[in-house]
């Protein structure tokens, strides 16, 4: 007796896996962390929900701290990571130095947070680096040396002033604590899923951590914060062609992506003058003008969280190249917890090929 395989090249509607670290209730738009909704973390302390994404746990007073202080602590770039960071290729972009730095990062052996795995030490100095190599980037491509963390106790701030060159206005790293909060974990997103398939190889973090990464850089993933800011210079010409617009809709949310409903106000605050407000009243008219379009049809459509997420960055000085780095600077905590999950009881990824030559 033969049994009938399902067959779907997407993977679309089939469970590969299980996970508790976040929900995403596309029909009802929902999403929580460690069964937090999104709405109760996001004016939460940034170190407070990058713990609990990885632990499933609030955090004490004592651990936060200690986070904190680790983050800063293994911020900072050595010296070979800074002569291999400068010898790249300047016009690399920003995704793809991530994607061959990564895995070049100095993971010394650590158990500076006690009782928590190697992997874990390993994962968070990943991402206590990423801000350090993205503002070095960045001040390498405009022709200045690279920068040191000053190790501040506010994560995005010390991260605004590296990339920019000066200190941002505390309405400025609460928007960015608030931004990166929202983008932080997405279960089995594509970035994700990659990143488990590699580690159940019982490859390093560092290789997973890479492989999520590069998935991450594609338009149709977290690429869409990039493409959906610049679609918006040209957006006559992409409305007239019948382009696909960029950041219009998601694959798992049927009504408005729950991310958007609380970074759109935050934008429109933000984005209050100049080329910012214009490029944000760009992205709200094409937003009512595809709810129109499809509603005619008798459909809905959204936007998502990269739509509008492009309008903040660009307003805290980053350009549109810079995107999907801060996004993979934020997904960064989403896939050391589900390395850490998958890792308790993994298992090799093997899907069958529906064979179709002769």
């Amino acid at each position: 007796m033969t049994t009938q395989s399902i067959f779907s090249p997407d993977l679309a509607g089939i469970e590969v896996g299980e996970t508790s670290i976040s929900n995403v209730d596309g029909e009802a738009g929902i999403l929580s962390y460690r069964g937090y909704p999104i709405e109760d973390l996001v004016d939460t302390p940034f170190m407070q929900v990058v713990w609990q994404v990885l632990f499933g746990t609030e955090p004490s007073t004592e651990e936060r701290s200690a986070l904190e202080g680790f983050m800063a602590t293994h911020s900072k770039l050595n010296s070979n990571e800074q002569a291999v960071l400068s010898a790249l290729p300047k016009d690399l972009h920003p995704m793809l130095m991530l994607q061959t730095m990564v895995p070049m990062l100095g993971l010394t052996p650590t158990n500076e947070l006690s009782g928590l795995p190697a992997t874990a030490h390993s994962g968070l100095i990943i991402a206590a680096k990423l801000p350090s190599l993205i503002a070095s980037w960045r001040q390498l491509e405009l022709g200045n040396s690279v920068v040191s963390s000053n190790s501040c106790d506010n994560f995005h701030e010390n991260f605004l002033t590296m990339f920019n060159g000066a200190t941002p206005s505390a309405n400025q790293t609460k928007v960015l604590d608030a931004a990166q909060i929202l983008q932080m974990e997405h279960s089995f997103n594509a970035g994700t899923f990659a990143g488990r398939v590699c580690a159940s190889t019982l490859a390093p973090i560092q290789s997973s951590i890479a492989a999520s990464i590069g998935t991450l850089f594609g338009v149709l993933h977290g690429g869409a914060d990039q493409a959906a800011l610049e679609m918006a210079e040209a957006i006559e010409k992409s409305l007239a062609e019948k382009t696909k617009i960029m950041g219009m809709g998601h694959r798992e949310y049927k009504v408005v992506d729950p991310r958007a409903n609380i970074l759109k106000p935050m934008a429109a605050k933000l984005c209050d003058s100049g080329d910012a407000k214009r490029l944000f009243d760009t992205l709200v008219a094409v937003e009512t003008e595809c709810n129109k379009a499809f509603s005619a049809k008798g459909k809905e459509i959204w936007a998502n969280v990269e739509f509008y997420k492009g309008a903040v960055f660009y307003q805290l000085g980053v350009p549109p190249r810079y995107f999907t780095a801060l996004f993979a600077m934020a997904r960064v905590y989403g896939y050391i917890a589900h390395y850490l999950e998958f890792s308790d009881n993994s298992k090799l990824i093997r899907p069958r090929a529906r064979y179709v030559g002769k």
